[in-house]
């Protein structure tokens, strides 16, 4: 026998500007959806001084050798994935530095996987892997999906730092987070379709939370992405085209630059911008902790006592 949840959220709500979608055209359909998407920048600016905790203490975890890990289901959990999954060719961040768990597994991806997200023990069995002092964020638009609940009481458990990035200013799964996110974006234009305005705010905190971190980590100089992996042409070029912005540096020397750094960007930025060759400027770097600015004003330092 089927078993039934009424969920009581702000997403399951009736939009009232929106009961007559289904007879507009098509440019008015758009319309309405667009002034529903309007509204969740501002909604999600509402909670940056919580996520901008949740950006410090993944730092201090990932500084002392900590990961961070994402659980989701459904879209939460395809949202996830796709950030953590940016973040190598974006900021060469190493394997398993930020990892998503969506209910499911890669089969959940593509097509929905009956049950999986109701399952506490697969969310807390997918949390075992954490560490004291890690971080475990949870995504749920209801705020009260039962494999993102498994994993926060049991990352708790384990000593993780938690945080949950809800829809539901009243999420039941707030008592399992040390840091709540709620994101208020209110009924959806079509009721319960969380893809779109709750999705959307999701998106926007991961994207926000990922590239804090790897800002705050040394991931970029300014705002290059100097820890880019060229893994194509256009990512070659961007490359050489970060390397000239920020040293003022012609085609050609940048290029000699990056051979002398074996194409690696970061010790062939630094190795311009403090007059030293590759070798030091890696050294430098390594010594810093990825950071060119700190780096740069090291030997800055060294050359002018």
């Amino acid at each position: 026998m089927s078993s039934e949840v009424t969920v009581d959220a702000p997403t399951e709500e009736r939009h009232p500007g929106t009961t007559s979608i289904d007879t507009h055209t098509s440019l008015d359909i758009l319309r309405a959806l667009n002034a529903e998407d309007a509204t969740v920048a501002g909604a999600v600016s509402e909670i940056l001084p919580e996520l901008a905790h949740l950006v410090d203490r993944a730092v201090e975890s990932l500084r002392a050798g900590g990961t961070v890990h994402y659980f989701g289901a459904g879209t939460s959990g395809r949202l996830a994935v796709l950030d953590a999954a940016e973040l190598r060719p974006t900021f060469n961040a190493p394997a398993g530095l930020v990892v998503a768990h969506h209910a499911g597994g890669p089969a959940a991806l593509l097509q929905a996987v009956e049950n999986v997200e109701d399952d506490v023990d697969l969310g807390r069995s997918e949390a075992d892997v954490l560490a004291p002092g890690d971080v475990a964020i949870g995504l749920t638009a209801s705020g009260r999906t039962p494999f993102v609940a498994g994993a926060l009481a049991r990352a708790r458990e384990l000593g993780a730092v938690t945080a949950l990035v809800t829809a539901n200013p009243d999420a039941e799964l707030a008592v399992h987070a040390d840091i709540l996110l709620a994101v208020r974006t209110g009924p959806e234009a079509l009721t319960g379709s969380t893809r779109l305005k709750a999705g959307t705010a999701q998106k926007l905190v991961l994207n926000s939370f990922s590239t804090a971190v790897m800002i705050r980590l040394g991931r970029t100089w300014s705002n290059l992405m100097v820890d880019v992996v060229a893994t194509n042409a256009k990512l070659r070029g961007r490359v050489l085209r970060i390397l000239r912005e920020a040293t003022g540096a012609d085609a050609d020397q940048a290029r000699d630059a990056l051979d002398a750094a074996d194409g690696e960007l970061k010790p062939a930025l630094l190795s311009m911008l403090a007059g030293v060759d590759a070798a030091v400027a890696r050294d430098a770097i390594a010594a810093h902790d990825g950071s060119v600015a700190r780096a740069l004003a090291s030997l800055d330092g060294q050359a002018n006592p």
